[in-house]
C-alpha cells in the first residue's frame, strides 16, 4: 500500500531553520507531483510548495525566499529546506503525492496520497 512518511519536524527559535523529509513507498515515486501542505489550529490546509515530476517548483507567496522544495528519485524522498522560520510557520507539515495532471501540479487540489504529518513549532 501507498505510505508517505514526514520526519524532521520540531521545536525551534523565529529565525532558526529545519529541513523536512518524506519518504514515499508502494507508488513509482518519480511519476508523482510532490507537494508540502501545513495546517494550523483551527485554520485550514493549504499548499506551500510542490514539486512536479519534471523538476519545476512553485511555493506560497508566505514562503517564497525562505522555504526551498527538492526531490530525489532514488532515494523516492521529497524534502522541505525550511529557513528564516516564523512563529507563523507553526503548523502540521504533510506530504501529499499525486500521480495525476492537473491537480496539484496546478496549484488546483490535493492529490491522492497524504502522509501523517509532522509538527513544526516556532517560538518567539
Amino acid at each position: 500500500q501507498v505510505q508517505l512518511v514526514e520526519s524532521g519536524g520540531g521545536l525551534v527559535e523565529a529565525g532558526g531553520s529545519l529541513r523536512l523529509s518524506c519518504a514515499a513507498s508502494g507508488i513509482i515515486f518519480s511519476v508523482n507531483h510532490m507537494a508540502w501542505y501545513r495546517q494550523a489550529p483551527g485554520s485550514q490546509r493549504d499548499m506551500v510548495a510542490v514539486i512536479t515530476r519534471y523538476g519545476s517548483t512553485n511555493y506560497a507567496d508566505s514562503v517564497k525566499g525562505r522555504f526551498t522544495i527538492s526531490r530525489d528519485n532514488a532515494k523516492n524522498t521529497v524534502y522541505l529546506q525550511m529557513n528564516s522560520l516564523k512563529p507563523e510557520d507553526t503548523a502540521v507539515y504533510y506530504c501529499n503525492a499525486d500521480p495525476k495532471p492537473f491537480r496539484v501540479a496546478n496549484w488546483a487540489r490535493p492529490g491522492d496520497y497524504w502522509g501523517q504529518g509532522t509538527q513544526v513549532t516556532v517560538s518567539d
